[in-house]
């Protein structure tokens, strides 16, 4: 099995423009993948987690080192950063530093005394590891080449092969399989998932059937009167859509009563502020809501002092008034959109009749000339 391996290549850049490619290019020859900053901006922080991934998968990591340092970020330079990266995650090193008494252009040597100073002691560190010296890059070229070479065969890594040389006919089959069988059993839940939904949509409407059947007696007190109102005939679909927007949150058993007396009031009275309609028969239509899983006693936490029995909507409830409210609009919609329709017909009939006029108008005036002209 032919196992290729990625392998990254490290250093300053305009500097070893040529020695990088020369290393690239043994490592191509050798038949494997080069990585390296050609991809990646240092500049940017995310291109450095990009670069990290890179290091992760990599099989093995070559850094170049000559006469520069290069740009420092945080005490380090991006090249000893890479290369401290490699060597925390284990992926073998091989260093190549150029010799001491090799030619070398002065604009391509750092004279800065502090970073001289980190370059060498970038250098000691590399030393630690596997390292070789070159003079030149066609001599880099052939000691990259041997040095990889050594560590393919005694420190072999795992590296990249061909599917098709790793999965074999049989397995090729069953992924097949389970990939029919995976599309299938997709299908399948989609359909579910489908009526499940036709048959909630359904359930729910049925629901809100029931609370517009359901018929109510509402009795109001008002104040400064000694007795109930006549009887004001609403429906557990009008108690539940006067309170549902309330009840998104939570309130009290007699506020939820005080805001359904408000509503359902003789516009002209005040209703009375303590229980304007009769508790025990609130409470029962309450448990009718209860019942329908529309809404549930509220878990919220009060103050000791407060005894009153909160109520809230459950997430039933949430979804029949989101229900309720849709059909409204769409309700308001297609009125808006009748409406337009018939104001365009009727504006269309005028425009017509006033057509009809004027040709009947200019008919009529033909005939009295020809009638002139006859006398």
């Amino acid at each position: 099995m032919t196992v290729k391996y990625q392998i990254f290549v490290s250093s300053t850049y305009n500097d070893l423009i040529k020695e990088r490619e020369q290393v690239i290019k043994a490592i191509l020859e050798m038949g494997h993948f080069p990585v390296g900053m050609e991809m990646f901006s240092a500049a940017d922080e995310e291109q450095w987690k990009l670069i990290t991934n890179q290091i992760d998968q990599t099989d093995y990591y070559v850094v170049i080192i000559a006469h520069r340092y290069g740009s420092v970020v945080d005490g380090l330079s991006y090249t000893e950063k890479e290369y401290d990266y490699a060597v925390e995650k284990g992926v073998p090193v091989l260093g190549f530093i150029i010799d001491d008494s090799a030619s070398w252009p002065t604009d391509r040597v750092d004279q800065d005394p502090k970073k001289l100073d980190a370059l060498n002691n970038f250098k000691d560190k590399a030393k630690k590891k596997p390292v070789s010296f070159w003079s030149s890059a066609e001599e880099l070229y052939g000691q990259c080449s041997i040095a990889l070479m050594k560590q393919f065969t005694t420190n072999p890594r795992i590296g990249w092969v061909k599917a098709s040389k790793v999965v074999g006919t049989d397995v090729m089959v069953e992924l097949s399989r389970l990939s029919n069988e995976n599309a299938v059993l997709r299908k399948t839940l989609e359909e579910a998932l489908q009526k499940k939904e036709k048959e909630t949509t359904e359930r729910r409407k049925e629901i809100v059937n029931t609370l517009k059947q359901n018929k109510i007696q509402v009795k109001i007190m008002y104040e400064h009167l000694s007795k109930w109102s006549d009887p004001i005939e609403s429906t557990l679909f009008g108690l539940f859509l006067i309170l549902a927007p309330e009840l998104a949150i939570e309130k009290s058993t007699e506020n939820a009563a005080k805001l359904f007396g408000f509503m359902l009031k003789d516009a002209n009275l005040r209703i009375r502020e303590s229980w304007p309609v009769p508790s025990n028969t609130f409470r029962f239509w309450l448990s009718d809501l209860m019942i329908l899983e529309l809404i549930t006693p509220s878990n919220r936490k009060h103050s000791v002092r407060d005894k009153r029995e909160y109520w809230t909507l459950t997430e039933e409830g949430h979804e029949i008034y989101k229900l309720i409210r849709y059909q409204n609009l769409e309700m308001a919609h297609k009125i808006n959109e009748d409406l337009k329709l018939e104001k365009k017909q009727k504006n269309a009939k005028t425009t017509t009749r006033k057509k009809g006029v004027k040709k009947y108008a200019k008919k009529k005036a033909v005939i009295r000339k020809r009638v002139k002209k006859k006398k």
